[in-house]
């Protein structure tokens, strides 16, 4: 059938929309991404740099070449990759057990699971339960408070009540135990989920920010959100923090906005990377115990 020329128009003008509104949100990114590679001298003599005439890697150098940056990333990676793991055990795990009819006290597990999603007992509370556990100022403080969340149990529960009875009465007549059910069948069956889960997971915890703030005091265990903020605070006021000062001391030539940036381009490469080979798990990893029938 032949397109009318009115629909023509109104695809040709949702391009074209779409097109305008994309760059408008990468502006900013590449933007980011040009002054973390413009030679100092050049960003200091010009007012904005569009197009630097000539390139530096200096900030990256600079960066890099600081212990402190390079700890609080491997602070953020630790916590990206325990942390997603044990999320997905966790989560998992959790889901199958609330799908199987035969628990017992399915509906009080159920409820009080639902009740973590409509109330949060507020940040006094949680500090004050870290803290009791004694985990401020360790990793811990980090992963196991948001090990799991009740969206995520919902939905890969209805995924498991979904697959059908008869591949579980298949693997018990094989021999298979109820952990022997979950490991060789239902965790295969549900990678598009684990996959997508992963990754928001993984977002989460590479983004730690105030949970790190709230509960860690020590300077070795910053994760590096923490000292972005660090960096911008120091590089936008004279306030001296000891643990940042030796990024951006006045003798370095690097200026501390081009350090800035460059700090956020490494902070956020990884998940760029990572973000196009799990994407083709979004749509399918979302659905999952969406759609009954």
């Amino acid at each position: 059938m032949k397109a009318s020329a009115s629909y023509r128009f109104f695809q040709a003008a949702n391009y074209m929309l779409l097109t305008v509104i994309s760059l408008l949100t990468l502006l900013p990114f590449l933007y980011v991404v040009i002054i973390s590679f413009t030679d100092a001298n050049e960003y200091v003599t010009k007012s904005v740099v569009i197009f630097p005439e000539k390139w530096s890697l200096d900030s990256y150098r600079y960066i890099l070449s600081t212990g402190t940056f390079i700890r609080s990333m491997g602070i953020s990676a630790v916590l990206a990759v325990v942390g997603t793991l044990l999320s997905l055990v966790v989560t998992s795990s959790l889901s199958y057990v609330l799908s199987r009819k035969r628990l017992k006290g399915k509906q009080f597990f159920l409820v009080a699971i639902l009740l973590t999603m409509l109330f949060q007992p507020g940040m006094i509370p949680n500090y004050m339960l870290v803290d009791s556990l004694g985990l401020t100022n360790t990793i811990w403080a980090l992963i196991l408070p948001v090990l799991t969340g009740a969206w995520y149990v919902f939905l890969m529960k209805n995924f498991y009540q979904d697959v059908p009875a008869e591949l579980e009465e298949a693997a018990n007549i094989d021999g298979c135990s109820d952990i022997g059910v979950f490991f060789r069948v239902m965790l295969p069956l549900s990678l598009p989920a684990l996959a997508a889960f992963g990754l928001f997971f993984a977002v989460a915890y590479w983004n730690t920010y105030f949970s790190a703030v709230l509960y860690i005091n020590d300077d070795s265990l910053r994760p590096m959100q923490v000292l972005l903020q660090l960096l911008l605070i120091q590089a936008s006021t004279q306030v001296a923090d000891p643990s940042v000062a030796a990024m951006i001391q006045s003798e370095q030539t690097v200026p501390p906005d081009v350090i800035k940036m460059a700090a956020v381009v490494i902070s956020s490469l990884p998940i760029v990377v990572i973000y196009p080979f799990l994407q083709k798990y979004f749509v399918k990893g979302m659905m999952v115990g969406s759609v009954k029938g």
